[in-house]
């Protein structure tokens, strides 16, 4: 069964093939560690996250690469607000995004690759686009000519930016020879982060640490780019201009995958607006896993709204899936083996269709319902964890109550064998109140969390 995966540079699904093999070199733009990441971030690395580990499911050898921006203008800007050294500034939001990638359960990444760790190949790439004429020199450093380039715009199918790309940090200085060119070397002012260079004493751009990064690691040509929608342009289209450029070869990449928005209550995400959210808020109310299978449970192409109301029904339907699997976990009835075949070609089926995670999850909570209904044991148990081996949602840990709170289950059973149903219902509204739920079977009562 061939996996089909939607490549932004053709516009179309296309049979995924690799480079070499079953090799799969992988390169996802990482984040620029001047502030808390937030959950925007967190969709894309969990969707990225998901999407590497059902490929390494079907036995690709996936090296997973992620940039870490920590020199960047806003990164220097905010430690000047701060009244702090960058480079403090930059290691400590490095952390804190590493510890939101613990929470998310996000460790599919095989190398963290700092850009200031690769000063010298950002100089070389430089250096070779000067000597072939392609990048020049104006006040503030050296940049990248586009006129020289005649397929920029190829990605995003366009080649001038718009208003929302201000996001994308366009270089502006009025001796560029055209409005697009991007700069690739910055001088550096005073009290401003410097290296030296025999071309000139300065910093990287941000373009050109993404392109020295993976052409460290993987050479001139790799298999996947990744990065949320609106990275495309023109950081995505500099991207290839640069490495193109200098090897000659094309294409830099063969298939460009890119999540789509995050909505805030149905706007989009903007500080001015105060709908921003980091992940560490939205950490403090609920689970990490809760917010990860609300990421997974949205196809990664398809824009999302998030608000605590989905959150709070991504952690009901979560809490069901637990539950019928800690239940099948104990179970002693005959499996179906029919049923487990149809589910596992159904959710591969699914995720070959260009990872399409919620018809995945139809999949899963419909073999759930069949299950409930005819009985499961031991191999619809091993099922669901490896179809979570890919998405990596549940909480099997067994859920353990206090010595007092068996002893008021205990009570209520005799109540009710007592026919005394009054003390019965006070009980099991008492237990509510602490969050334990109470399920009476023909084989006893059971108890969940709430």
């Amino acid at each position: 069964m061939e996996i089909q995966i939607y490549n932004t540079l053709t516009r179309k699904k296309e049979v995924f093939k690799t480079i070499k093999n079953k090799k799969v070199n992988l390169f996802v733009c990482g984040p620029t560690v001047y502030d808390f990441s937030h959950i925007g971030h967190a969709k894309t690395y969990v969707q990225f996250d998901i999407m590497v580990k059902y490929l390494r499911y079907l036995k690709y050898k996936i090296f997973y690469l992620q940039n870490i921006t920590d020199i960047e203008d806003k990164i220097i800007q905010r430690a000047r607000e701060k009244n702090i050294s960058w480079k403090v500034l930059a290691k400590r939001y490095e952390e804190e995004y590493m510890k939101d990638m613990i929470s998310l359960q996000v460790d599919s990444v095989s190398k963290y690759a700092r850009a200031t760790d690769y000063i010298k190949e950002i100089q070389s790439q430089v250096e070779r686009l000067i000597k072939k004429k392609i990048a020049y020199k104006i006040s503030d450093g050296y940049y990248f000519d586009l006129k020289k380039f005649k397929e920029y715009g190829k990605l995003a199918r366009r080649k001038s930016e718009e208003a929302e790309d201000a996001v994308s940090r366009i270089d502006e200085n009025k001796e560029k020879k055209n409005r697009g060119d991007f700069c690739l070397w910055k001088f550096s002012k005073p009290n401003e982060p410097v290296w030296k260079w025999s071309y000139g004493d300065g910093r990287p751009g941000w373009h050109i640490e993404d392109t020295a990064i993976t052409e460290t690691f993987f050479g001139s040509q790799y298999d996947i780019h990744g990065g949320a929608v609106d990275l495309i342009f023109p950081h995505h289209e500099a991207e290839i201009a640069q490495m193109e450029s200098i090897s000659g070869k094309k294409p830099l990449v063969k298939f460009w995958l890119h999540t789509a928005f995050l909505n805030i209550n149905k706007e989009k995400m903007s500080k001015s607006k105060g709908n921003f959210i980091t992940i560490r808020e939205a950490l403090n109310d609920y689970d990490g896993k809760i917010i990860r299978f609300f990421f997974a449970s949205n196809h990664y192409r398809t824009p999302i709204n998030f608000s605590f109301e989905n959150l709070e029904q991504s952690k009901n339907a979560l809490e069901r899936l637990n539950n019928f699997v800690l239940n099948l976990k104990i179970s002693k009835q005959k499996d179906n083996l029919g049923l487990i075949k149809r589910a596992k070609e159904d959710f591969m089926k699914a995720m070959n269709d260009d990872l399409n995670t919620p018809i995945a999850f139809s999949v899963i909570f419909n073999f759930m319902n069949e299950v409930n209904k005819n009985g499961g044991g031991k191999k619809s148990y091993n099922l669901m964890l490896e179809f979570d081996k890919v998405f990596n949602v549940l909480d099997l840990k067994e859920k353990k109550v206090s010595t007092e709170i068996k002893k008021l289950i205990r009570e209520r059973e005799k109540a009710r064998k007592k026919k005394d149903f009054r003390k019965a219902d006070e009980i099991r509204a008492q237990l509510l109140k602490q969050g334990i739920i109470l399920e009476d079977t023909e084989k006893g009562v059971k108890w969940k969390m709430k």
